[in-house]
């Protein structure tokens, strides 16, 4: 296979890895805090109970902080990830012999069972290969 299709596929399987966040952004979760203290409010003057709703907001505020630091990570990788698609495209022709500097600057780490062997990545990204 050309080596251009092996770039063109490992970078599409790269985005899907971290395109795949299935939490709610902390612009979505400002939004329900704010609808949530407006209505804690409205209870408060009224003297109706709203320890749920203050509940609600304590709960939803980690999960803002957890949201705002899983989009740093996935920003850092997205980062880490660009560099990695750079290198790998400034290569001029098909890798047919081992290189040292190219495994150190891609390969993380490698981990050999059994039946399999893992090698993750500096990108984060992990490939399982059975034996």
């Amino acid at each position: 296979m050309p080596y251009n299709f092996h770039v063109r596929q490992m970078q599409e399987n790269i985005a899907k890895a971290i395109t795949t966040a299935d939490t709610m952004s902390p612009d979505d979760i400002q939004a329900r805090l704010d609808e949530l203290q407006n209505e804690l409010i409205r209870k408060a003057n009224s003297k109706q109970d709203y320890d749920a709703i203050a509940d609600e907001i304590f709960t939803l505020r980690e999960q803002k902080a957890q949201a705002e630091a899983d989009t740093r990570n996935r920003e850092e990788t997205q980062k880490r990830i660009a560099e990695l698609q750079d290198f790998i495209g400034s290569q001029q022709s098909e890798i047919t012999e081992f290189d040292e500097s190219l495994i150190r600057k891609l390969i993380q780490q490698i981990t050999v069972y059994d039946d399999r062997f893992t090698v993750r990545l500096k990108s984060g990204l992990a490939i399982e290969i059975e034996s």
